[in-house]
C-alpha cells in the first residue's frame, strides 16, 4: 500500500518538477549578485557611460533571446523542505518547447518520495504538445515494463482543477526570455553594474516584483501580459519576488536569479543559459515503452477530476 501511494504521488510530483526545471515564475542557487561574478565600479541605476537605460536595453535583451530559438540550461531549485533539484540539458522554443534536460532530486520530501520509486533522476523530454519523463527499473517493474511516461499538456488542465491550467499554460510558453519580461514588468529596474560570469563579461540588472501592483509604467508589456504574468505568479502563491538577470555582449541572458515566497515555501532558482542556436533534436519515446499520465492514475485510482 505504502509504494501505491508514493506512485501516485510521484506521478504528480514529476509533473510538477519537470515544469519547474525550464519556467522562470514558478521556481539552489547562488545568491542574488552570485559568487561566481566580479563587479565592476558601476552603482545601481546608472547608465555607467553606456547611454542606454535599463528599460531599453532590457527590451532588447529580451527580444534577443525570445529570438535565439534555443540553448544550453543548466539550472538548481530549491522550494523551503519541499524540494531541492538540479536541471541540465538543451531547450528550443522556436516553434513550441522542445529538448532534454536530465533533472536530479538533491533533497527534500520529494526526493523522499522519488527514492520510494526507485529513482531520483529522470531524463525529461520536451515537445510542443507533451513531456516525457524516463523513470527508473523498479518504476517500470510496476507499470508492465515501460519506462517512460507521458504528460499530455490538455490532460494536464484536470490536474489539480486552475493549477492545472496554469501548468499547461507554463509548459507552452516557457523561455529564458520570460524572466526579462518579469524583470521589465517590476517597475523598479536598476542596472546594478558590468560582472563576469563564468569568465564572461555581463550586464547585471535588478527589481522587485509586487505580484499586486505590476507595473505598467516604463514596461514594454502589454495589459495583456502583465495580466498573464500576475494570474502565474499568484497562481503559484508568489506575492513578492526578486529577480536578477545577467546579460552578455549580444544581448542574450547567460544567467536569471528568482527569489520569493510560494506557497510552498521560500524558494530559489538559479539558471545559466549558454550556447545559443544549438541544435534541439527530441524524439518522441518508444510507444512500446511509454504509459499515459492519465491512464495510470486511473489505475492506481488516483484518476484526475474534469
Amino acid at each position: 500500500m505504502k509504494g501505491t501511494k508514493a506512485r501516485r504521488a510521484g506521478l504528480s510530483i514529476v509533473a510538477v518538477t519537470l515544469l519547474t526545471g525550464v519556467t522562470a515564475c514558478s521556481s539552489g542557487g547562488s545568491g542574488g549578485s552570485g559568487a561566481d561574478e566580479e563587479s565592476s565600479s558601476s552603482a545601481p541605476g546608472e547608465g555607467a557611460g553606456t547611454g542606454v537605460s535599463p528599460i531599453a536595453a532590457l527590451r532588447t535583451a529580451e527580444k534577443s533571446t525570445d529570438g535565439a530559438d534555443s540553448a544550453k540550461v543548466e539550472s538548481t531549485t530549491t522550494m523551503g523542505s519541499v524540494m531541492a533539484m538540479t536541471a541540465d540539458g538543451s531547450l528550443g522554443w522556436g516553434d513550441g518547447l522542445t529538448g532534454t534536460l536530465t533533472i536530479t532530486y538533491t533533497g527534500g520530501t520529494i526526493a523522499d518520495t522519488m527514492r520510494q520509486m526507485g529513482t531520483t533522476s529522470m531524463e525529461a523530454r520536451y515537445l510542443p504538445d507533451a513531456y516525457y519523463a524516463r523513470m527508473g527499473d523498479a518504476f517500470a517493474e510496476q507499470t508492465g515494463g515501460k519506462h517512460w511516461i507521458k504528460y499530455p499538456y490538455a490532460a494536464l488542465e484536470t490536474l489539480g482543477g486552475g493549477s492545472g491550467a496554469y501548468l499547461k499554460d507554463q509548459m507552452e510558453n516557457s523561455t529564458p526570455n520570460q524572466s526579462v519580461k518579469l524583470l521589465l514588468a517590476s517597475g523598479d529596474v536598476r542596472r546594478v553594474g558590468e560582472e563576469k560570469v563564468r569568465g564572461e563579461r555581463t550586464t547585471h540588472y535588478s527589481g522587485t516584483v509586487e505580484v499586486a501592483d505590476l507595473a505598467t509604467r516604463n514596461s514594454s508589456l502589454s495589459e495583456s501580459q502583465l495580466a498573464d504574468l500576475r494570474k502565474q505568479l499568484e497562481q503559484a502563491g508568489v506575492t513578492t519576488q526578486t529577480v536578477d538577470i545577467w546579460v552578455d555582449d549580444e544581448n542574450l541572458l547567460v544567467k536569471k536569479v528568482e527569489k520569493g515566497q510560494s506557497a510552498n515555501g521560500v524558494y530559489s532558482q538559479t539558471a545559466y543559459y549558454s550556447d545559443y542556436g544549438t541544435p534541439v533534436d527530441t524524439e518522441v519515446p518508444p510507444a512500446a515503452d511509454t504509459a499515459d499520465f492519465s491512464e495510470l492514475l486511473q489505475q492506481q485510482g488516483a484518476g484526475p477530476r474534469s
